[in-house]
């Protein structure tokens, strides 16, 4: 019988086919990955002798990740407290909280008001404060993943690589265009610049060492390429509704609080910093309509990930943070109805939505700091550097989890 050469079909079919490896992680493997993100942790939340700690949190919290806190705390001679509200969602810090908070010299926080409440800047200004927000690392298991074991320290190389694209004595416009037809332009000046980027997270630190510091655990989210601490927000010096000088429509590819991406062309207007019109005849057109327009939507923040293990294409709870990938971070003046029902437990509160891109391309005067979604940085020399002395720059710095 003459032999029958195997065909594409016979190829595809078979059990054992494969020119990739296999994904099976080994006992060992997991072991050695995990004690790396316990590394990363325990580099964060760098906990002194004399701290007076304190969580606060919420009951939906992973009580693993404040136990875990909570034993690292002791063996430094801590004695953490704790005190837990009935949600994250919460715009400015409760009154009955006030006086415990103060106290503190260490805060682990949960709630949605850690970095701009007037009274939590004005401790870590004027008492030295150190915060970690735990938004991103709400579930233990956590740190079990890529993110989660990804180097702290090559985060922050990734984020000075990207401070350096701003030119810093010169007006120059920051524009955003992406496949579907974006085109905003944010008209920048030096000191715009100065505002932003004088956050310590924008000189790369993020870990909780620095008095008056203000970090994310995991390092995942942001600093924000844009936000309102352009006008000094955080030192109190911002005036009300001050805003770049913003105009032009973005065309995001998903939202917070929606099953699935976008199938139309679903445009945000902005004008001035505020979301003046949405473009678009579907059903989500309308949600994002009722939600936004009319409602003085303000952009809150611009925000950019800097850590190239997050899933790229995640977006809850709070825009997706893998780097290139930008999250439109508008709060509005009342909450959205549509947001209670459909998130009624998210961890942000009903003002605040996230509309999501992964595509922009973004150019900040003559410099390309983002190319089809891809974040230029990762390319940058000191960048590749770095990531040298954990291994292969390439496999770190663009191997995407997706």
């Amino acid at each position: 019988m003459k032999f029958q050469p195997p065909t594409l079909e016979r190829i595809m079919r078979s059990k054992t086919s494969s020119a990739m490896p296999s994904d099976k992680t080994y006992v060992n493997n997991e072991t050695r990955n995990y004690f790396q993100a316990i590394d990363n942790m325990i580099k964060v939340f760098d906990f002194r002798p004399e701290d007076e700690v304190l969580f606060l949190t919420d009951p939906l919290l992973d009580r693993r990740v404040i136990d875990a806190l909570h034993g690292i705390a002791l063996s430094r001679g801590c004695r953490p407290r704790e005190y837990m509200m009935p949600t994250t969602q919460l715009a400015r810090c409760p009154e009955e909280a006030k006086s415990t908070i103060e106290k503190a010299t260490f805060v682990v926080s949960s709630w949605f008001c850690s970095v701009n409440d007037p009274l939590f800047n004005k401790l870590r200004k004027e008492k030295g404060q150190r915060w970690v927000k735990i938004t991103y690392f709400r579930d233990l298991d956590l740190l079990h993943t890529p993110q989660g074991r990804f180097p702290v320290d090559l985060v922050g190389e990734i984020i000075r690589a990207t401070a350096r694209m701003y030119p810093t004595s010169e007006n120059f416009d920051m524009t955003f265009k992406c496949p579907r037809g974006s085109d905003l332009v944010i008209k920048w000046t030096p000191d715009m610049v100065k505002g932003l980027l004088a956050n310590n997270r924008w000189r790369g630190q993020d870990k909780a060492t620095e008095d008056g510091c203000y970090v994310h655990f995991m390092p995942t989210h942001g600093p924000n390429i844009y936000d309102l601490n352009c006008f000094g927000r955080d030192q109190g010096k911002r005036k009300a509704g001050q805003n770049a000088e913003m105009e032009g429509v973005i065309y995001p590819q998903w939202a917070i609080g929606f099953d699935e991406p976008f199938q139309e062309k679903i445009g945000l207007e902005f004008k001035n910093g505020v979301v003046k019109k949405v473009h678009g005849k579907t059903r989500e057109a309308d949600v994002m309509r009722d939600m936004l327009v009319g409602v003085n939507a303000e952009l809150h923040e611009l925000g950019c990930g800097f850590n190239p293990k997050y899933p790229r294409f995640k977006a809850y709870p709070a825009g997706s943070n893998a780097p290139g990938a930008l999250h439109f971070g508008t709060d509005s003046d009342q909450p959205s109805e549509y947001l209670k029902r459909n998130v009624p437990r998210w961890e942000e509160p009903h003002i605040h939505q996230d509309s999501v891109i992964f595509d922009a391309t973004v150019k900040v005067g003559d410099r390309t700091m983002i190319d089809n979604g891809f974040l230029m940085a990762l390319r940058d020399p000191k960048v590749v550097e770095e990531a040298s002395r954990y291994g292969d720059p390439a496999e770190l710095l663009e191997q995407f989890v997706e």
